[in-house]
């Protein structure tokens, strides 16, 4: 029995792969956790149809993202914040607080695409690496002044 497998499963497939299988493993095991669905000349249309519109959107958002990263490519963040002699600060500066500033220089980057090597406990300038997937990334700097 031919099916169209809309879940990943082990030994069997991907998801949107048309496979055969035995129809009793796909009546007793596949359908009833909406793991797969009968391969008929409409579901397999319907199917490629939903996988094309899903491949434009897809580089569309790739598209936009790449776009984003050439604009704050070269941009700088500044904090400042209270430190003592050393020039240690009084807390960190988080991916949390590097994404509202960006929010405010009118960016929108989530902070779990902010990625820092150490947490930011001194004065200076500091990198931090803005990646968003599909090999897209780029280097900003992170400016700390005493308040």
């Amino acid at each position: 029995m031919k099916i169209i497998l809309q879940k990943d499963v082990k030994d069997v497939g991907k998801v949107g792969d048309v496979v055969n299988v035995s129809s009793g493993f796909a009546r007793n095991f596949l359908f009833p956790r909406k793991l797969a669905a009968e391969a008929s000349e409409a579901k397999v249309t319907e199917w490629e149809h939903l996988k094309r519109v899903a491949e434009s959107k897809k580089k569309k958002a790739v598209k936009e993202r790449q776009e984003l990263l050439e604009k704050i490519s070269g941009v700088s963040v500044k904090f400042k914040m209270a430190a003592g002699e050393t020039e240690k600060l009084f807390g960190t500066v988080t991916t949390h607080e590097i994404s509202k500033e960006f929010f405010k220089l009118g960016f929108s980057i989530d902070r779990k695409d902010i990625h820092l090597d150490e947490p930011i406990k001194m004065l200076g300038t500091h990198k931090a690496i803005v990646r968003m997937g599909e090999g897209l990334e780029t280097s900003v700097q992170i400016v700390v002044e005493k308040n």
